[in-house]
């Protein structure tokens, strides 16, 4: 029995030793990987280690309690933005339901909602930082790693790249939501008026640093169903757009946007504002970039130590990427341009292709074949594309749509 006390005496001691330490590491960790506690048997783990820190302690236990009151805020923060993001999805359903069921609620487009260009790049970079700001650094990792089929252990199979995932999504909404409203309109005039005011978007969200929506709408006027608009285009005064191309040309590994990008970044470094400060990259290109560091590098040498340099600069990377998703969005919010830009229906690559060959017919027997095939076999988007085109007087032959509806 003395023996025992004795025992549990020097464990105390060791563990008041060591408690500061450790305190600061699980700080560390609970404030730069907060996700990781998302598992109950993570933060069960968490409490009953800072209990036994804390037995005793009254400064340790107050530290204990705030550093658990942070986390579980953070927790609940991350679950209500996942909450909506899940209710904005359902929103933009419900939405393309309706207009399938009712042809006369035809959906405004975006220059009757706004037609600012500056406006709309502003909300724009509210989505794209809201969006960065749920990012856990953490899941640049999960996205990437391979699972040990021998390894039964499960304690991080809730972790998903979730929030990456749905960062993705967006770039691609937006892209379609772009060739959408220049494949939407009828007359030539006015798809080429959407295009020129998306070429003014693209460049003010360069010149605020929103890389990230700049690429999405140059890769939704790039579509097939929009580029193949000859004649619409050459409506267009295309000078403005060729600079923007120019600037994110894939070529020499987007060696033109790096440069762009080094730039905006040393601007955020000496900012004297919150709007200088913004960087929103590339994502797809960043997650690349990773991706092949990952993938291209071994974790150990030769020698068998490990390869530290690789970890460094992945490290480094996504170091930076964390110091860009904290600027606060120094814009005022609209939440009407906000509520379009995120829940207005957009049309599918199949339902794009249908209203560009009726807007300009197609040209070669490829086109040709193309446009037979998805006149006679309707896919899910079809009933959009004829009730946003279909009303009088947009159509003329409403009658062999109606067939096929």
């Amino acid at each position: 029995m003395i023996m025992g006390i004795f025992c549990m005496c020097i464990f105390q001691m060791r563990i008041r030793k060591m408690a500061p330490k450790i305190l600061q590491l699980l700080q560390e960790w609970t404030e730069t990987f907060p996700y990781d506690f998302r598992d109950e048997r993570m933060m069960r783990s968490l409490k009953e280690l800072t209990q036994r820190m804390a037995s005793g302690d009254e400064l340790y236990r107050k530290v204990v309690h705030q550093m658990i009151q942070v986390l579980i805020r953070k927790l609940t923060t991350l679950s209500q933005y996942e909450e909506a993001l899940v209710k904005v999805n359902a929103t933009a359903t419900d939405r393309l339901t309706v207009l399938k069921a009712k042809p006369q609620a035809i959906q405004r487009d975006m220059l009757s909602v706004c037609n600012d260009p500056f406006t709309v790049a502003q909300q724009l970079t509210h989505i794209e930082l809201e969006r960065m700001s749920y990012i856990g650094p953490e899941e640049f990792i999960q996205a990437f790693e391979k699972k040990d089929p021998l390894d039964n252990d499960k304690v991080f199979d809730h972790k998903k790249a979730r929030n990456l995932e749905a960062y993705v999504e967006w770039f691609n909404r937006l892209s379609f939501m772009v060739a959408t409203e220049i494949c939407m309109p009828v007359k030539k005039k006015q798809r080429a008026r959407v295009i020129e005011f998306f070429i003014d978007v693209a460049r003010e969200c360069f010149n605020i640093g929103n890389f990230n929506s700049l690429m999405a709408i140059i890769s939704g006027m790039n579509m097939s169903p929009v580029s193949r608009l000859k004649k619409t285009w050459s409506k267009v005064k295309t000078a403005k757009f060729d600079i923007l191309e120019h600037q994110m040309d894939p070529s020499s590994n987007f060696y033109n946007y790096r440069t762009a990008f080094r730039g905006a970044t040393q601007r955020s470094r000496t900012a004297n504002s919150t709007r200088e400060k913004i960087v929103i990259p590339f994502f797809s290109l960043l997650i690349k970039d990773i991706y092949f560091l990952n993938e291209g590098c071994s974790n150990r040498m030769q020698n068998g130590h490990v390869n530290f340099e690789k970890f460094w600069e992945m490290a480094k990377q996504v170091s930076e990427f964390m110091v860009w998703k904290k600027v606060e969005c120094p814009f005022e919010k609209d939440r009407k341009i906000l509520q379009y830009l995120l829940t207005a229906p957009v049309f599918s690559e199949d339902t794009l292709c249908l209203a560009s060959y009726d807007s300009e017919g197609p040209e070669n027997n490829m086109e040709k074949d193309r446009w037979k095939s998805l006149r006679y076999v309707p896919s899910p988007g079809w009933c959009l594309y004829v009730c946003t085109r279909g009303s009088a007087p947009m159509r003329q032959n409403l009658s062999h749509y109606s067939r096929l509806v």
